[in-house]
């Protein structure tokens, strides 16, 4: 018996000394050199790619390469979907999602998230002439009401769950679907208030966010990480640091406020 609990004992302490050899996401991203940042490039203010320049730009973007610069490595900005999202996280194809990512318990199943950078909800968007048609799911979700949403993330998930009656229609260009509603041909979108209140700023006059300070539901953005305890507590600190010092804020005011 002893010599069974002596054998477990050593075993155990082998398991944990390897553990510890083991290197780190952390490790692996400062030795490649590079931090890996999937991104849509669709949702303004968080994340927009310039197809032509083949450059991304938003607030996600001057985070990345605030985090970049504090890790000592350079960004790499991979092209993802919100369908694709998921798929190209299992595939290891980058090391965090940025770019305005909420957090879920399906995309916690599968990595890591860090503390909160945001809080907020779904809230409609609408032509300002209607804005107060639609300030209840029960005043949305009616016959001749046309709900327009964005493929494979939180907005079509939310939509879907709340909407019976009125008609859901998927639009794949995230980066036009406000124009949609501009000239007519949707009635609403129901997605995050800080969204709202971007586009709100881009059109003004014509499209006006809908109580974005009480929304309908709650929820967080974060950065979604592989799952590595070391890389989490750096992207974490590093968040911390950003908020004292003031570079959050400045970064957050120049794409807000």
């Amino acid at each position: 018996m002893f010599r069974a609990l002596t054998g477990l004992a050593l075993a155990l302490l082998l398991s944990a000394a390897h553990a510890q050899q083991a290197p780190s996401r952390l490790d692996e991203i400062v030795k490649r050199g590079t931090l890996r940042v999937g991104m849509t490039g669709d949702y303004l203010p968080f994340t927009a790619l310039d197809k032509e320049a083949k450059a991304f730009r938003g607030f996600d973007v001057d985070m990345a390469q605030s985090l970049g610069k504090a890790l000592g490595v350079k960004v790499e900005f991979v092209p993802t979907s919100w369908p694709q999202m998921m798929k190209d996280f299992e595939a290891d194809s980058f090391d965090i999602a940025m770019g305005g990512v909420s957090i879920t318990f399906d995309r916690q199943k599968k990595g890591l998230f860090s503390t909160p950078i945001m809080r907020e909800g779904k809230t409609p968007i609408a032509r300002c002439a209607d804005k107060g048609k639609f300030e209840t799911i029960a005043e949305i979700d009616k016959p001749g009401t046309r709900v327009i949403v964005n493929p494979g993330g939180t907005n079509e998930r939310f939509a879907r769950a709340n909407v019976k009656t009125a008609e859901i229609r998927v639009f794949n260009d995230n980066s036009k679907i406000f124009d949609e509603i501009a000239k007519g041909d949707a009635d609403l979108m129901m997605t995050d208030a800080s969204e709202t209140r971007y586009q709100q700023k881009l059109h003004p006059g014509v499209l006006c966010a809908v109580h974005p300070d009480k929304p309908f539901d709650f929820a967080e953005k974060a950065y979604w990480m592989q799952r590595d305890v070391a890389l989490k507590a750096f992207v974490d600190q590093w968040l911390h640091m950003a908020r004292e010092d003031g570079s959050y804020a400045q970064i957050y005011a120049a794409w807000f406020e």
